[in-house]
């Protein structure tokens, strides 16, 4: 898919940058480190690649900070993202399929989807503001709406604040999640936060459970009261 400069944009490129962007969302920056394992590649293809992506404007690379994205890159990394979140909301709400199974058929389908099917796909969805996770669709011109948020794993003792989005799509980690009712637009309270433990202990439509700190991190929520 050809870029607004009139490059070819290869399907690999556009998983990179995608894959890039995610990183920046949820570290700040992406490591090679990072890049090598949620791409499933060897260390010199990474290597190799952002080298090349460098190259032709879409990156910048430092040894110390990592890789980021340059203005160029991140137009169509956020048109990468608004493909694969509204298609796994067209999976999800039309084809009715499990939030923990929509990731890797959407990376596959955010390839072929030329803009024009984007538009009436969007329309059909009726302008979805979220994917099924609740991580924000960018609109047409890139744009993306941030709520204000708060790591689950921040709250003390007795916060609770509803669930806004899940930053990480293992399925694995979904379907654990499922299991728990920890789902985008519920109510979570922390019950227990033992200080020299891993776990937190949560309550969700009055259930109780447990909850490791590692997932508890990557869940945002708002409304924090006590």
């Amino acid at each position: 898919m050809p870029d607004k400069a009139g490059s070819q944009v290869t399907p690999a490129v556009e998983e990179y940058l995608e894959c890039i962007y995610r990183l920046q969302e949820k570290e700040g920056v992406a490591r090679t480190s990072s890049l090598v394992r949620n791409l499933k590649v060897a260390p010199g293809t990474v290597t190799n690649t952002v080298e090349r992506l460098e190259k032709e404007g879409f990156v910048k690379h430092s040894s110390y900070r990592g890789v980021k994205l340059t203005e160029k890159g991140l137009r169509i990394a956020l048109q990468v993202v608004r493909r694969h979140r509204l298609s796994e909301r067209l999976l999800v709400d039309i084809l009715k399929m499990d939030w923990d199974r929509v990731h890797e058929t959407a990376c596959r389908l955010e390839h072929s989807l030329t803009e024009e099917v984007v538009k009436h796909l969007e329309k059909a969805l009726n302008y979805p503001k979220t994917c099924p996770h609740g991580n924000p669709i960018p609109n047409e011109q890139g744009k993306v709406f941030e709520e204000e948020t708060r790591l689950l794993s921040e709250l003390s003792e007795g916060e609770q604040g509803v669930i806004v989005k899940v930053v990480d799509e293992k399925p694995e980690l979904l379907i654990r999640l499922k299991k728990l009712r920890m789902v985008p637009g519920t109510v979570v309270r922390i019950v227990e936060k033992p200080a020299s433990d891993k776990q937190v202990g949560v309550e969700v439509e009055g259930e109780k459970g447990m909850l490791s700190l590692s997932l508890a991190s990557l869940i945002r929520v708002r409304g924090v009261v006590k």
